[in-house]
């Protein structure tokens, strides 16, 4: 059973993310903001993380770059989830860490193929 971290301040965009996720028989762990999500990845050690990018406090961008630095999390894929899905937007959150960027609105399958990375 995979374990996935999945971060997103929209109640809706956490319960359609769950879903799919659960349904695919993965272990789930939910958090609403950026300004827990290292210390989250490092309690559950999750096999990828899910994460949007506009969020108030702090940003996907930057719960990102603290994924990556920390030793204990820098091997966790993180794959951006954001209405955000412009050519730079891409280029700046592969060069924040992230592995892929998936622009809302998405379907089920393109979830459920990053999961293939882990």
């Amino acid at each position: 059973m995979k374990k996935v971290l999945i971060c997103d301040d929209s109640p809706t965009e956490l319960i359609y993310l769950s879903s799919i996720l659960e349904q695919a028989q993965c272990d789930v762990i939910k958090s609403s903001d950026g300004d827990n999500l290292l210390a989250l990845a490092k309690q559950h050690k999750p096999d990828i993380i899910f994460l949007d990018i506009v969020m108030p406090g702090k940003d996907g961008y930057a719960a990102c770059r603290d994924i990556i630095a920390d030793t204990e999390t820098c091997q966790i894929p993180v794959i951006f989830v954001s209405s955000k899905g412009k050519r730079a937007d891409r280029i700046w959150a592969q060069m924040q860490g992230a592995k892929d960027l998936i622009q809302k609105p998405y379907d089920s399958q393109a979830i459920l193929d990053k999961l293939l990375l882990v």
